[in-house]
């Protein structure tokens, strides 16, 4: 069986360029997971219907609703066709200050919705350097452990990304996310979360995909900007299967 491919495509493409890559990928009978921007969701859906394909979200509103603008929650997003969603990705944890009482709050309600979490895990450089590395991600993966063994049960996915290794271009060698795997994977097992994927993402391009997906304990990749062109898409997928 092959390992996973999750393509997030962060805020980026419009209805017609969403619509025409989702469409040639699902033509070509691809096993993807596509977590594209909220508007492109219906798009994407519609786009995707009858394949293989598996449809995401790449946020989620600690609430239920009400007066919440510009949120979006669990039920809406379930609505537009989604079965997964991503909580604690880097961009969102560093860039909007998103904390781990938060964190915990997105999980209760997308798990009460019916949605499958894909939790991200990693260190900052300054926290790498510092000799944090390990206890950041062990830190990050006990928020789980406020879940109880059923919940934990329904994760999609763990990813490891290395905040210093997305969009800069540097990405993990492979002895470091093995290393990191291997701990990330350990602390899973202790957590009864040995059977859920753990995947790596940090600027994964078609030029490294194969060797990161060599390594041992890596069950698939977080794709960024690599996620958005049809042919680099493919390559990875390719080496995935």
């Amino acid at each position: 069986m092959g390992k996973i491919v999750a393509a997030n495509w962060k805020m980026n493409l419009r209805r017609d360029a969403a619509r025409a890559l989702a469409s040639s990928l699902a033509g070509q009978g691809r096993d993807l997971w596509l977590f594209p921007g909220f508007t492109l969701l219906e798009t994407v859906r519609q786009a995707t219907s009858g394949s293989s394909l598996k449809l995401g979200a790449q946020d989620v509103s600690p609430e239920v609703d009400g007066a919440f603008t510009g949120d979006i929650s669990a039920e809406m997003l379930v609505d537009a066709g989604a079965t997964m969603v991503l909580v604690g990705h880097s961009e969102r944890r560093h860039s909007h200050g998103e904390t781990s009482a938060l964190l915990l709050r997105k999980l209760h309600r997308a798990l009460a919705a019916g949605l499958a979490p894909l939790l991200c895990v990693g260190e900052t450089l300054a926290q790498r350097q510092a000799g944090r590395a390990e206890k950041v991600v062990r830190d990050q993966l006990g928020l789980v452990k406020k879940l109880t063994p059923a919940a934990r049960e329904q994760f999609c996915a763990v990813a490891y990304e290395p905040v210093w290794a997305i969009g800069t271009g540097q990405n993990a060698t492979a002895a470091q996310a093995g290393a990191m795997h291997n701990l990330a994977r350990a602390e899973m097992n202790t957590l009864g979360m040995g059977t859920v994927p753990l995947l790596y993402g940090g600027s994964v391009k078609p030029d490294n995909a194969g060797e990161l997906l060599a390594v041992a304990g890596v069950d698939g990749l977080l794709v960024g900007g690599a996620s958005l062109e049809l042919e680099s898409l493919q390559t990875i997928d390719d080496l995935a299967g």
